[in-house]
């Protein structure tokens, strides 16, 4: 049974009703254009900039040759026999009106009609859905997420032609009223998983996204502060969105945001590359592998350096080799630290630099910190090789989340081993551990499934990349 109209069908109390809470008179975006179809006053409302002139064009000179003979009793029957345009809804409450018209929906009001009539033939700015510069592959597609969601949708849609595909919509946000997206196969997502997640989206009180994809994460799983591994998967990639859904998971989009954010999410789906699935099954592996290997020796390497050059008579004679011959003049603690935070400014300045100057500022930047730092004494040529190291292999996995985590990891390794020693490392070793361990899916489940609770054939996929025909795999964390 339809809900009860909260409009009336006087036209002009209907107006100035809409009038007052659009503020029309104050912003200049927000239009109307009054008309007269079939003899009576009619009204629409949309806001400059989000309608296709020319669809609305042919609308209203279609609408301008019905007479008043012609004119139906109902909103209802004006929908079905009147307006020739596919997507229209019936408007009915004050709520749905400001979300359709703020949304950019053009809203049509008719004299003697307690309904109104939403026509979606909107526009959005938006940019080409080119490759994402962080989420690239070597083969594969070469299409990436933009920050208009409908869009998005549309790029999973032409991935997964199964009725079995559903898009819900919800609204986030009592003043940005973000449009949230939850994408799953009705046939393979846990029931109990998404009616969590429903009922967290439906359940948030806030006044906006105003970061969209993140304040929504931390609306929807606050956990401790101090665990930085990552509870959710983010990409920019629609195959990945379309291959994650296919598994079981959920796919979660905010609008104004260009990523998906996939749920649940163990550490292994979060070290998974496109490029695994892209190339044959032994190439696959290899890569898989080798950006597991980087990622561990990228938190080990430095913290162990710095243990056996404080303790040289550890060194077996194969190794002898890493000791720093040259003058130390800053203790090499420091210099780790310093340059941990000297590679973030970096990463921070690129980002900030136009693009023309952004080849020519890092070749100086790379010289200063490269060369005048060494002969001045600064750091000595050991050091910044095995930090450029690090800083490489930061880029070896796509999840910046994960690898500040791994960031964080070290440095707290770096201090424990320089305050304690072996003692300092090895417990660092098990605080890491415990982190990751400790942490929790939003479902509730192990944060390392396969590993725990084990399951021996996924933990061996995790790893090593089987034929796609073969691997119907789901995702149970």
């Amino acid at each position: 049974m339809a809900e009860k109209s909260e409009f009336s069908k006087d036209f002009e109390e209907n107006k100035k009703r809409i009038d007052t809470l659009l503020h029309v008179d104050k912003s200049f975006d927000m239009l109307y254009r009054v008309v007269i179809i079939g003899g009576k006053k009619a009204c629409f409302y949309f806001i400059d900039g989000f309608c296709k002139d020319e669809v609305m064009e042919k609308i209203l000179e279609f609408l301008y040759k019905i007479t008043p003979e012609e004119m139906p009793d109902t909103a209802h029957e004006f929908l079905k026999s009147k307006l020739p345009y596919g997507e229209i809804d019936l408007v009915r409450t004050e709520k749905d009106f400001l979300q359709r018209v703020l949304s950019g929906v053009p809203v049509l009001v008719i004299d003697g009609y307690t309904e109104f009539l939403a026509t979606d033939f909107r526009t959005y700015p938006a940019r080409s859905v080119d490759e994402p510069e962080k989420d690239k592959v070597m083969r594969g597609s070469r299409d990436g997420f933009v920050e208009t969601v409908v869009f998005n949708t549309a790029l999973i849609r032409r991935r997964i032609r199964s009725p079995e595909l559903v898009l819900e919509m919800h609204t986030v946000g009592k003043s940005s009223r973000s449009d949230v997206v939850i994408g799953y196969m009705s046939n393979r997502v846990e029931p109990e998983m998404l009616d969590n997640i429903r009922k967290r989206i439906d359940a948030i009180d806030i006044d906006s996204l105003s970061m969209n994809q993140q304040s929504l994460a931390e609306c929807l799983y606050t956990h401790k502060w101090y665990n930085p591994f990552p509870k959710f998967k983010f990409t920019e990639r629609p195959d990945t969105t379309a291959a994650s859904i296919l598994e079981g998971s959920i796919a979660i989009l905010v609008d104004n945001s260009p990523s998906a954010m996939i749920l649940p999410t163990s550490v292994f789906d979060i070290v998974e590359d496109a490029d695994d699935y892209y190339f044959p099954p032994i190439t696959g592996t290899y890569l898989r592998l080798s950006r597991m290997v980087i990622n561990i020796m990228a938190v080990f390497m430095t913290p162990l350096f710095l243990l056996l050059i404080n303790n040289p008579g550890w060194l077996p004679d194969w190794l002898k080799f890493i000791q720093i011959n040259d003058p130390i003049n800053v203790p090499i603690f420091m210099q780790m630290l310093i340059l941990e935070f000297a590679i973030d400014g970096l990463k921070l300045a690129s980002v900030n630099t136009p693009n023309m100057l952004s080849t020519p500022l890092s070749v100086v930047a790379g010289i200063i910190l490269g060369d005048y730092t060494v002969s001045s004494g600064w750091f000595n040529s050991e050091i910044m090789m095995y930090m450029a190291f690090v800083a490489v292999a930061n880029y070896t996995q796509v999840s910046l989340e994960l690898g500040y985590a791994l960031k964080f990891m070290r440095i707290m390794l770096i201090c424990l081993t320089a305050a304690f020693g072996v003692w300092g490392l090895l417990g660092g070793v098990l605080l890491v551990i415990l982190f990751v361990t400790t942490n929790k899916t939003i479902s509730g489940k192990s944060y390392i499934y396969p590993l725990i609770p084990f399951n021996a054939k996924q933990f061996l996929r995790r790893f090593f990349r089987v034929s796609l025909p073969k691997a119907e795999k789901r995702s149970d964390a």
